[in-house]
């Protein structure tokens, strides 16, 4: 049995396995010029009953679902009770539930009281995945992302210090050749800040509904990186995050042209052996594939 979804409907690729509720439609920000997920939509929030509905539907036909996924970009958009309440029923009627999830912005962690994310973490939400992208405040401002390095740090550490696991995504090659070291120096400067438990490297891919805007508002200053340089870039960054908390770091997105992986901090050495190695052997790239621009 399949739900009824509002397509396009996205999730994180750990969350493949997942059961899937949308309890938002959409992106309530949605003017980060890099990310085209959902700019058909309008954003909305679903009814209780709506919710409730699928819930009780999917008990009925998965009743061993381990883990959840709240949908769409911008679950945590929702009023802190109404969260809670969705939660709790999710817990109530699977028994085997082993992780919930959703999508968060920085700027929804920072509306939140400490209270009221606690309480949502104590009902049953675990997990969320946010995006730094990059830790250049010139390169967030270019790619409108409505955060700052700061306000970024500040709601990683909010939340994990609410109980939460934190899984982040940055972006090989955002800041193009110009802006490239500042980029990758901003990016592991915010990372070694706030030590997310997961952090993903994905390399930029834009899809062509949103291509010319994120040229654009780059005012003429943006040219795409190669291989080569999206290599120099992850040695850079693996080399220049330091942090005695452990983060799982991971490039192998279908976006990336190359797969390391690895645990911070005792792994850093070993990945950035293998990175050189692949400097060194430019024919272990993948061919095209997702890659492009």
């Amino acid at each position: 049995m399949m739900l009824n979804y509002d397509a396009p409907l996205y999730r994180p690729p750990s969350e493949a396995r997942s059961l899937i509720f949308q309890v938002t439609l959409g992106c309530s920000f949605n003017e980060c010029s890099f990310c085209d997920m959902y700019r058909s939509k309008e954003y909305s929030e679903r009814s209780w009953e709506d919710v409730k509905a699928e819930i009780d539907m999917m008990a009925g036909y998965q009743p061993d679902t381990r883990r959840v996924f709240l949908a769409d970009g911008d679950a945590l958009n929702l009023d802190s009770e109404y969260m809670i309440k969705i939660v709790k029923y999710i817990r109530e009627k699977f028994q085997n539930i082993e992780r919930i999830s959703c999508y968060a912005m920085p700027m929804n962690i920072l509306k939140k009281t400490s209270e009221e994310l606690k309480k949502m973490n104590e009902a049953g939400l675990d997990m969320f995945y946010l995006g730094i992208e990059s830790g250049s405040d010139i390169v967030l401002k270019k790619v409108t992302k409505g955060a700052i390095a700061k306000t970024i740090i500040k709601s990683v550490n909010k939340a994990k210090e609410a109980g939460y696991v934190m899984s982040c995504m940055v972006i090989l090659g955002l800041g193009g050749k110009k802006y490239s070291k500042e980029h990758i120096k901003g990016t592991a400067e915010v990372i070694s800040a706030c030590s997310p438990n997961y952090v993903g490297a994905l390399t930029l891919y834009l899809e062509n509904g949103i291509k010319q805007e994120f040229i654009d508002k780059y005012e003429g200053e943006f040219t795409k990186i190669d291989d080569d340089e999206s290599l120099e870039e992850l040695y850079d960054l693996i080399n220049q995050i330091d942090t005695k908390e452990e983060i799982v770091f991971r490039v192998n997105h279908g976006s990336n042209a190359y797969t390391v992986k690895g645990t911070f901090p005792q792994d850093k050495q070993a990945m950035l052996d293998k990175v050189e190695w692949m400097k060194q052997h430019p024919e272990t790239v993948r061919p095209e594939g997702l890659r492009g621009f």
